[in-house]
């Protein structure tokens, strides 16, 4: 069959341009279908939104040729402060830290806006001639066979290509008509997402605080200002979200504490129903998932979007090695492949995941003294906090040549 394109990737978030910009480095052509118009996607005013990317993920962006264009407008996290406690009532001084300099490397990560991001993810899909990106076109069919696989857009368009890429989130439609189930469970929680400017300076350092009801993370933004990532119960999430702006950070201070100062909402407030859903397969004839499709975490680690990071990279050196090879890259071998290299890391971050916000989301005396205690002791553990370090900083395991800040 005449194909329009080699890759066909629907979803135009940060997975799906970021997919484009990795196989065209290995001289693979794509579309991206984004049901979204552009303008949509691109805004200039600061909103809030920011990404935690790790070491691993800024290689990658530096190995794409993005983050010359992003690194100045990116915050880097010096240190990681990782603490248990009560609202109100301040972090245990059984506390975990992370410093950027025992890795060499360092730092750890950057905490870049969403705005920012995506700006830079425009200009290159434009600049590049083997992507094409389509905006404001949703697509609400597609077919797959042994010549390929093809799209059909709101317009009656059709586009064909050897591989069909779901990069449409948790709620992936490319799953769904493929067949490809869900499993998993709801949290019971809401992630509020906000950003605060204060008083005193960050010191570049982000702060991981656990309380009964989920965690609160504190990430430094350029600047006086910090990104937060709140967890709450749903309904008591839902009852905040619904505060003015005064309801709403006084509900904030005494979890946040007053080590920054005072504190001043700036950019919007967004909240997110937390769960966690995984697809009972990542690939089908001619389709992978990638991303959110593929996988959903909590977010206490901060690793949703640098695992969506590994997802891109691997299956991009994966298709430029067939190229190279010669062979069809919808080839059930080819995406085999895939899968295999991203199914045991994914799991394991599932797993970690899920299992400390079940040991650390709630208020049990007896499990508060045990992590406590457990914070503690691995603080005191040199050769243990350097491989945790290696962890965060995602450069640890079988690494993807971009995430190792390497051409494919």
């Amino acid at each position: 069959m005449a194909r329009d394109t080699d890759v066909l990737i629907v979803g135009g978030g940060l997975n799906g341009p970021l997919l484009a910009l990795a196989l065209a480095q290995g001289g693979i052509a794509s579309v991206v279908i984004d049901a979204r118009p552009r303008e949509e996607r691109a805004a200039a005013d600061f909103d809030g939104r920011a990404y935690a990317l790790s070491l691993a993920s800024r290689r990658m962006l530096a190995a794409l040729g993005l983050w010359r264009a992003v690194a100045a407008q990116a915050q880097a996290i010096e240190r990681i402060a990782i603490s248990d406690g009560r609202p109100g009532e301040g972090a245990s001084p059984l506390a975990l830290h992370f410093d950027g300099q025992e890795i060499d490397e360092g730092p750890m990560g950057h905490v870049l806006e969403d705005r920012h991001l995506r700006a830079a993810l425009f200009d290159a899909m434009d600049a590049e001639p083997l992507v094409v990106h389509r905006a404001g076109q949703a697509v609400v069919g597609q077919e797959t066979g042994p010549g390929g696989a093809t799209v059909i857009l709101a317009d009656g368009a059709r586009l064909t290509g050897a591989l069909l890429a779901g990069c449409d989130g948790r709620d992936s439609a490319v799953a769904r008509r493929a067949g490809i189930r869900r499993r998993g469970w709801d949290y019971g929680q809401t992630s509020l997402v906000a950003a605060v400017a204060h008083d005193r300076p960050h010191g570049g350092v982000a702060h991981q605080f656990f309380m009964p009801a989920g965690p609160l993370a504190i990430l430094p933004l350029p600047g006086d200002r910090s990104s937060i990532v709140w967890t709450e119960r749903t309904e008591r999430a839902a009852a905040i979200s619904a505060l003015d702006p005064a309801g709403y950070l006084a509900e904030l201070r005494p979890r946040f504490g007053d080590f920054l100062g005072a504190l001043r909402l700036e950019g919007g407030r967004w909240s997110y129903p937390l769960g966690l859903s995984l697809a009972e397969r990542w690939t089908a004839p001619r389709l992978a998932l990638v991303g959110d499709a593929a996988h959903g975490l909590h977010p206490l680690a901060g690793q949703g979007l640098n695992l969506g990071l590994r997802d891109v990279a691997a299956l991009a050196e994966v298709l430029a090695a067939a190229r190279r090879r010669g062979q069809d890259l919808g080839a059930e071998d080819v995406l085999d492949a895939y899968a295999r290299w991203r199914r045991a890391d994914t799991l394991m971050m599932a797993a970690a995941t899920d299992g400390l916000n079940r040991l650390f989301s709630n208020d049990n005396p007896l499990l508060r003294l045990g992590r406590d205690l457990g914070l503690g002791l691995v603080n005191r553990l040199p050769a243990l906090r350097r491989r945790l370090i290696g962890e965060a900083a995602g450069v640890t395991g079988d690494l993807p040549r971009l995430l190792r800040g390497q051409a494919i």
